[in-house]
Formats: C-alpha cells, structure tokens, sequence
C-alpha cells in the first residue's frame, strides 16, 4: 500500500502496491499495522457498500459528531466516482477545505477520511459501488450532513446532478449550522 497525505492533515490517497504476474495481479487493500504506522486508527467497527444506479448521483456531505465520529477508508469498486472530502475541524488551519479525487475500479485508488471531516462523492458511471471501511459504529443521534452545493463549501460538481436523497437535500446550509458545528467539533479536541 502506498499512502499519500493530502493537503489537508490525516486525509490519504491510498494506491494499490500490485504484484503482477501471468495471471494478473495481487494487491493488499488493507493493513492494521500499516494503517497504524501513519497515524491511523487500524480498528475496524463496519465495513458497508453502496450501489448506484445512474451517473451523475451524488451521496453527501456526510459526517458524525464525537463522540460518534467516525474515520472512512473509501474504494471504487466498480465505476467510477468523484470522491470529495471537507476539512470541519476548527482548529485545522484548512478548516472548510476540502480535496476532490477520482477513484476508478481500474486503479483501485482509495482514500482515507479522517475524524471531523465531511464526505460526498459523485458517481461518474452507471451501475457504480464503493466500499468504505469505518472505524466508528453508524450512530443516528450523531448524524450530521452539509449540503453538497453549499456555496460555502464551494465544492465543484463535475456533471449535473441526476440523483441525490430527500435527506441529502435537507441538511441545512453550513452559515446556519456553523455555531454548533465549530461548539460540537472544538467537543472531540477537547479545545
């Protein structure tokens, strides 16, 4: 596995080391001990897949709040996505940041979404599924979201949106919820 901080600190691009031969490759997709060597959380608490039918469907701006927040390890499994993640950690010095990367079933890039952050991503192909490794169980109390078109957060789409849920539409916008985002965030470093 080869990690790749990005700019915003804790969050990895995640290439594939593939051992090819006659037959095709090998690859490790995951690894407690490397995962652990830069800084990451190695413990595992649900592993989920999502399934999208229709390019263009976008899934975010997804995040919990501590105690219940929760890091992501993210693949393309099929398909390809436009994986977008949004620093939310006041203290960050890239605080409302955020990194957009392609990740395709033929590169089986990944990446690592720390705690305190928000995730989304939109489908480039029809018939797309992810995987995400979480190290935090799903916790509904906790559930937080930031609207994917947020002028805020000024996150570029690359096609127009065919698909996104009721709930994905509702969030509030991020001005509205900035108070209690900064108060609960500020919660999980104990600043």
């Amino acid at each position: 596995m080869i990690f790749t901080e990005t700019k915003l600190a804790g969050a990895f691009i995640v290439d594939l080391e593939r051992r090819e031969d006659d037959r095709g490759w090998f690859a490790r997709l995951f690894c407690q001990r490397e995962f652990a060597d830069h800084g990451l959380n190695p413990n595992l608490a649900q592993a989920n897949v999502a399934f999208n039918r229709r390019r263009g469907t976008v899934r975010g701006m997804h995040f919990q709040y501590p105690p219940s927040a929760e890091a992501k390890y993210v693949r393309c499994t099929r398909g390809a996505i436009l994986d977008v993640l949004v620093d939310l950690r006041p203290e960050s010095p890239t605080f409302l940041q955020h990194v957009a990367l392609e990740l395709t079933e033929e590169t089986g890039r990944g990446v690592v979404i720390p705690k305190g952050f928000a995730h989304g991503y939109q489908v480039l192909r029809n018939k797309t599924e992810t995987t995400y490794l979480v190290d935090e169980f799903y916790a509904v109390h906790d559930e937080a979201g930031l609207l994917h078109d947020d002028p805020t957060l000024g996150i570029e789409w690359p096609l127009p949106v065919t698909e996104i849920s009721p709930k994905d539409q509702a969030w509030p916008p991020f001005l509205e919820v900035e108070p209690i985002l900064r108060g609960r965030m500020r919660a999980e470093s104990g600043t």
